[in-house]
């Protein structure tokens, strides 16, 4: 892939960035710099390495999704300065 002024000036109307003319030279570069080095690990002989989609071997470890009892509402309202049946009523902070 080469990196031109057309796709500098793609980049920019994408991001919704104005840059200056010193910023577009350095960003080119940059951007060469980085798609060369992608060049180079494709060049990388990777037949017969497993294929590896995660760093660990546990992925999504997630506990089971248990209901348990929470608080009792009362006690957690018993001090509010404000309060309705069953929650606490601040001022409101937005029209």
């Amino acid at each position: 892939m080469k990196i031109d002024d057309k796709m500098i000036t793609y980049l920019e109307d994408l991001s919704n960035f104005t840059l200056s003319e010193v910023e577009k030279t350095k960003l080119k570069g940059d951007l060469t710099k980085i798609i060369e080095s992608f060049e180079c690990i494709k060049k990388v002989d990777t037949k017969g390495i497993a294929q590896s989609i995660h760093p660990f071997d546990e992925v999504n470890n997630l506990r089971e999704d248990v209901v348990i009892p929470s608080m009792d509402r009362e006690l957690l309202l018993q001090n509010a300065p404000k309060r309705d049946e069953a929650a606490f009523v601040a001022p409101k902070t937005v029209e």
